[in-house]
C-alpha cells in the first residue's frame, strides 16, 4: 500500500496535478509575501537594536527572543481573535483569506529574523562603533551601511525565515481554514488528506515540502560560503 501510495506520488508530481500545483503556488506565494512583509520590518529593527542604546532596551530584546520560541498556535489563536467578527479588525472580513494566513506568518517569522539580525550587527558594531562615532554619522544613517556589510549574513537569517514560514501549519489552519482552492497550503493539505487516508496527495506534498527544505538549506551554505570567500578577498 505504502508504495502504491508512492508511486502515486511521484505520478501526481511529474504529471503536473492541478489541485496539487494550486496549493503549491498558494504556499510559495503567501510564504513569499509574509517574508518580504517580515523582512521590511525585522532587518532594520535588528540593526537598530544592535547599534542604538535606550531605556530598555535588554526588556525589548528578551521580548524578542521570547517571541521566537511563540508556540504558533498562540500565534494564530491572537490572529482569529483580531479577525473574528466579534474582534477589532473584524470589519475587514479577512478571516479565512490568504491575507489572515501572511498577518499569521509575518507574526511568527518577524521575531526570528530580527533577532538573528540583532545578534548578526551587534557583532559588526563593535568594528563600526568607533568609526562611525568619529565621523559624527547619526544612527539611522548608519543602518543601510551596516545592513549591506552583513548582507551575506542576513540573507541566512531570510532564508531561515522562509524555510519557517512555508513548514507552518498550527497558525495558519486557525486562521485560513484549509478552505479548498482558496487557502488550502502544502501543510494543512497533508494534515487533511492525511486524515482523510488520502496518502498519495500527502506523499506528493511531503516531497515538495522535503525538496524545498533542501533547497533552503543548500541556499544557506552557498550564501555562507560566497561571504567566506568575499571576506577573504
Amino acid at each position: 500500500m505504502l508504495t502504491d501510495a508512492f508511486s502515486e506520488a511521484v505520478s501526481l508530481i511529474a504529471s503536473g496535478n492541478e489541485d496539487l500545483f494550486e496549493i503549491l503556488l498558494l504556499s510559495v506565494e503567501v510564504s513569499l509575501t509574509a517574508l518580504s512583509i517580515s523582512v521590511l520590518l525585522a532587518l532594520p529593527l535588528g540593526t537598530l537594536l544592535a547599534i542604538s542604546h535606550f531605556a530598555g532596551k535588554r526588556v525589548v530584546i528578551t521580548c524578542l527572543n521570547a517571541l521566537m520560541a511563540m508556540p504558533p498556535v498562540v500565534i494564530g489563536l491572537l490572529v482569529y481573535l483580531m479577525l473574528s467578527r466579534s474582534g477589532p479588525l473584524g470589519v475587514l472580513g479577512l478571516l479565512y483569506t490568504p491575507t489572515a494566513m501572511v498577518i499569521a506568518q509575518v507574526l511568527l517569522i518577524t521575531p526570528i529574523i530580527a533577532s538573528l539580525a540583532h545578534q548578526t550587527m551587534e557583532d559588526l558594531h563593535v568594528e563600526y562603533a568607533e568609526l562611525f562615532q568619529s565621523l559624527r554619522v547619526s544612527t539611522f544613517r548608519t543602518i543601510p551601511v551596516y545592513l549591506w556589510d552583513a548582507r551575506y549574513s542576513l540573507v541566512t537569517a531570510v532564508l531561515a525565515g522562509f524555510g519557517r514560514a512555508v513548514s507552518e501549519v498550527g497558525a495558519v489552519i486557525i486562521v485560513g481554514g484549509n478552505i479548498d482552492h482558496l487557502t488550502r497550503v502544502m501543510t494543512t493539505a497533508i494534515a487533511l488528506e492525511t486524515a482523510k487516508g488520502e496518502l498519495a496527495l500527502a506523499l506528493a506534498l511531503g516531497i515538495i515540502l522535503v525538496g524545498m527544505a533542501l533547497l533552503v538549506n543548500a541556499a544557506v551554505m552557498s550564501v555562507r560560503a560566497l561571504g567566506q570567500r568575499r571576506a577573504y578577498v
